[in-house]
């Protein structure tokens, strides 16, 4: 063979390891071991997220926080500063009502050093479509003319101005403007250079990877071309050399669409929109819990390795994105327990858990005082929030279902029951056993739990404390089997037992 060419096929092997290489290191979330789920703190200041990664997340097992936006954003005052202020970026200084760059390197220091890895919340698709009160750290912009100086974007580094009409149309809808903020255009240079060391400071921060806001509203081959020059995660942060961020891209895709969620998986996770809103359907009582048992890519979902799940988000919460009617939030606090409950046993996915703000109306903004400023969530002495937070990461049936998930890590889904209804029981092979009753009759049988003989704490109920259960208890037999009883009327519907909660 020719020595010219045999170098350039070499030269293009090369390529092609490397790219495959970067490519399959975006699906790593780069958590401690024996730690699982990502919470998302929506609109927590930095302070209060490193006091929480210290005081709770890190001890009860959590192994993430999502945080919102870090850059700088414009003020909106009508109506009175929005949560969706937060995703119409002005520049990229990190100053936010969340705090400046300084208390975020803070942050990002004091959570990894406790195990819980931070995920950006990552807004690269657009600029800010009100720009007259200037932004958070005092930029100015120009939406209309499409200058933000700061960066600085002018006119050039923008598509052209277009709505999106027909969102069956992919070129339309990577094209043109989302609710009509400045689109930016990823194919220019200048811009990919801005996003690329935007990205590549949060990584020298010590950040654990992104959460990629509006993915599919730009093309896969330009996020390619920008992932693939983001550094590798920052080793003096406890990351081991030459690791990947982890991407969680978001794509809402129910199907009946021009843009599938597959398009981008080759890239890293996508946000799996269609198992938030099929959970919730299952626990509003729209679906029969027995067809849980088929429960993952069977119902349409993505692979395992390749979602994101959650029982609500930001948007949905509120009624934007996808799911309607179908979509459980903490204002339905039985099922949503039990959603999350069953996510959280269940192995699929990458799971990740909503911490929300009371609203009553879908504009409203996180607590704030007078002045805009964000009010802090208090903590009162049962360990729920005031203030107007609601801290769904603090109910005690979801912190000790994360930690059930961290004891079942490596087992697999056994031993399914249901009674052809709306009772369903599994096994996570002999280290942890679920039961739910949805029904409008009592549960009351002995099932198989897989698990070795001894007396248990139920975790949904209570915690073991001090060698007692707070809560129920659950006797196991020599033969797995225990009695499960579960009114109709229960408070929450669930029983979870595993072998670190045994007496």
């Amino acid at each position: 063979m020719d020595a010219t060419l045999l170098d350039r096929l070499m030269f293009t092997l090369c390529l092609v390891i490397g790219f495959a290489t970067i490519v399959r290191g975006q699906y790593e979330t780069n958590q401690w071991p024996n730690r699982s789920t990502i919470v998302h703190l929506f609109e927590w200041k930095w302070n209060d997220v490193a006091d929480e990664c210290e005081r709770f997340l890190a001890p009860k097992g959590y192994a993430g926080v999502q945080v919102s936006p870090p850059t700088e954003n414009a003020i909106v005052y009508e109506p009175k500063r929005p949560w969706w202020e937060r995703y119409q970026p002005i520049s990229y200084n990190l100053v936010t009502r969340s705090g400046t760059e300084q208390q975020f390197a803070d942050m990002v220091r004091r959570c990894n050093k406790v195990g819980v890895r931070i995920y950006v919340d990552l807004v690269i698709n657009h600029m800010a479509g009100a720009t007259a009160n200037g932004g958070t750290g005092g930029s100015r912009g120009n939406a209309a003319k499409m200058e933000f100086p700061a960066i600085p974007y002018g006119r050039n580094d923008f598509h052209d101005p277009c709505s999106i009409k027909d969102y069956s149309n992919a070129w339309e809808v990577r094209n043109c403007q989302l609710v009509g903020l400045p689109d930016l255009n990823q194919r220019s240079q200048w811009t990919r250079d801005r996003i690329v060391d935007l990205m590549n400071k949060f990584i020298n921060l010590g950040v654990a990877g992104f959460r990629v806001d509006a993915a599919k509203h730009m093309w896969p081959e330009d996020l390619r071309a920008i992932y693939a020059r983001v550094e590798n995660l920052n080793a003096s942060h406890g990351f081991k050399e030459g690791t990947r961020p982890f991407i969680a891209q978001e794509v809402i895709d129910l199907g009946g669409e021009g843009i599938s969620k597959n398009e981008y998986t080759d890239l890293g996770t996508v946000t799996e929109f269609r198992f938030s809103a099929e959970i919730g359907r299952a626990f509003r009582g729209g679906n029969l819990l027995k067809w849980l048992k088929s429960w993952g890519p069977e119902w349409g979902f993505l692979p395992s390795d390749r979602a994101l799940v959650f029982v609500d988000n930001h948007d949905n919460q509120r009624g934007h994105g996808a799911g309607g009617a179908d979509i459980l939030t903490y204002k339905q606090p039985k099922g949503y327990k039990m959603a999350s409950a069953f996510m959280l046993a269940h192995p699929y996915g990458n799971t990740r858990v909503m911490s929300s703000f009371a609203f009553d109306g879908s504009d409203q903004g996180p607590p704030q005082d007078a002045a805009g400023n964000l009010i802090s969530p208090s903590i009162r002495p049962d360990g729920s929030c005031g203030n107007g937070w609601i801290c769904e990461h603090r109910w005690r049936q979801i912190y000790n279902m994360v930690g059930f998930r961290n004891v079942v890590a490596t087992t697999k889904l056994s031993g399914w029951w249901d009674n052809g209804n709306q009772q369903i029981a599994f096994c996570r092979e002999r280290k942890g056993f679920v039961a739910f009753n949805l029904d409008s009759v009592e549960l009351n049988k002995d099932l198989q739990t897989c698990l070795p003989a001894g007396t248990y704490c139920d975790v949904i109920s209570g915690n073991l404390n001090r060698g007692t259960c707070t809560g129920k208890q659950i006797i196991v037999q020599p033969n797995g089997f225990a009695k499960v009883i579960i009114p109709a009327d229960a408070e929450d519907g669930i029983i979870a037992i595993h072998i670190a909660a045994k007496l």
